[in-house]
């Protein structure tokens, strides 16, 4: 333990320490702050060199702190060196040295930026134009416009909104038009014809998706009696007559209006004025009219020919937009030697859309050259051959055939009357008939 003596001196060595070191401090700081306020008042008339006396002023405060920071390190290195030699207990603390701050620092010290500089990037320099032979500046010359550069525009816009509206369109013709609950009529009422069920609809909804055409639509339906055209066209014409109405349908069978031969005259000129008159009226009320050709193979040549004058593309617009259904028996033997020749090698695991599609695809070019070297008039048609039925297909027709005439269908029932229908022999497990549901309705009257 050191005596009274040594600790008196001690501690008044550690204060005059700190006294010392304080005013050095103070001398410093004072000696900058004069420094740096000398040369502000040498800086301060000129105005151009203010941002120069900010950046001196700056420095000056980096290197108190630094010189600040150097004093207290050695201030504390020497406290340290003095505390070694002991202390004793209830020793006065030491007060911490003054600390430096901006408080006594003159506001004139931190002048502001000059607005000359702001204002000079804000400003944006105009193009100007000087032209060599002139001294004064002027403005480019303005190019004249094209009027033909705003009729293309228009032109555009127009061809623009026609061809929206006409998408727009597409639905509102098909929903017109019912076609849904057509094919859902026509899946329910023909048997074993469901590939040309789904040709003709194809064509019908590609052709009634839009009101305007460049041809009308010609389908002719071709298959041996009993199979089904009569019966697809007389339900193709009641579902029109429900949509388009009664006077926009016509349906035409040729041994009853036109029996006699040598009628074929008049009957052409007469069908001639009903289909223009049909089409002026559909025309006027924005429909597409249907025209059904049954029994198509007995229509003479001039009756021929004028239908082909009528469904010529060189006609005017309103006799575009119809519809045109011929029902006939033309090529009945290529279907049918087709149909037997060809049952063995028809692949079970295809569906009946693509069965149906190898048939259309075989029998089209034979059909085609067969029905083109007959009149000019098929030339414009689409061909959609229609298949034998086979047994399970009549024996749906006696079911239905008996629902519509009240009976109860009873399948034994059916069965039994349809065993009593003459076949072809079987031909790669199929039985197809000869007279396809021709007889059927005969039959069920006899119940």
């Amino acid at each position: 333990m050191l005596p009274m003596s040594d600790q008196d001196s001690s501690s008044s060595s550690s204060s005059q320490t700190d006294e010392e070191l304080d005013g050095e401090m103070d001398e410093e700081t004072n000696g900058e702050v004069e420094k740096e306020e000398r040369r502000d008042e040498n800086h301060r008339d000129s105005p151009v060199n203010s941002l120069s006396t900010f950046s001196s002023s700056l420095r000056a405060v980096i290197r108190i702190k630094q010189k600040y920071q150097a004093m207290k390190k050695r201030r504390q290195e020497m406290a340290l060196a003095l505390s070694g030699a002991g202390t004793f207990p209830g020793a006065p603390v030491r007060t911490s040295p003054k600390i430096f701050t901006f408080d006594g620092v003159p506001p004139s010290a931190f002048s502001p930026l000059p607005t000359s500089h702001t204002q000079k990037k804000k400003k944006r320099r105009r193009k100007r134009v000087l032209f060599p032979n002139r001294r004064t500046c002027r403005s480019p010359p303005r190019q004249d416009q094209s009027r033909a550069k705003n009729c293309l525009y228009l032109l555009c816009a127009i061809v623009f909104v026609q061809v929206y509206n006409a998408i727009e369109n597409l639905d509102d013709h098909v929903l017109r038009y019912d076609l849904e609950g057509l094919e859902k009529t026509l899946r329910r009422e023909v048997f074993g014809q469901q590939g040309a069920v789904e040709g003709l609809l194809a064509h019908l909804k590609d052709y009634l998706s839009t009101y305007v055409h460049n041809k009308p639509l010609v389908v002719s339906l071709h298959g041996p009696s009993g199979v089904g055209k009569s019966h697809m066209g007389r339900l193709l014409a009641g579902h029109f007559r429900s949509v388009v109405g009664e006077s926009l349908v016509l349906q035409y069978y040729v041994l009853h209006h036109c029996p006699q031969e040598a009628d074929a005259v008049k009957c052409a000129s007469d069908l001639s004025t009903i289909i223009s008159a049909m089409v002026e009226r559909a025309e006027e009320e924005e429909k597409i009219p249907l025209f059904i050709f049954d029994e198509a193979e007995h229509m003479q040549e001039e009756i021929l020919d004028a239908l082909w004058q009528l469904v010529a593309s060189k006609q005017s617009n309103e006799y575009l937009n119809a519809i045109y259904l011929f029902l006939s028996n033309i090529g009945h033997t290529h279907i049918t030697k087709h149909m037997l020749h060809n049952s063995s090698s028809i692949s079970m695991a295809l569906t009946a859309s693509g069965r149906h599609q190898n048939f259309v695809k075989e029998l089209t070019p034979v059909l085609r050259s067969t029905l083109e070297k007959l009149h000019q008039l098929w030339v414009e048609t689409s061909i959609l051959p229609l298949g034998l039925l086979e047994k399970s297909h009549v024996i749906q027709c006696f079911k239905d055939e008996m629902t519509r005439e009240g009976f109860y269908p009873d399948h034994t029932n059916a069965e039994r009357l349809a065993g009593e229908i003459e076949y072809y022999p079987a031909a790669g497990g199929h039985e197809y008939s000869q007279t396809g549901c021709k007889q059927v309705v005969a039959k069920v009257n006899l119940l």
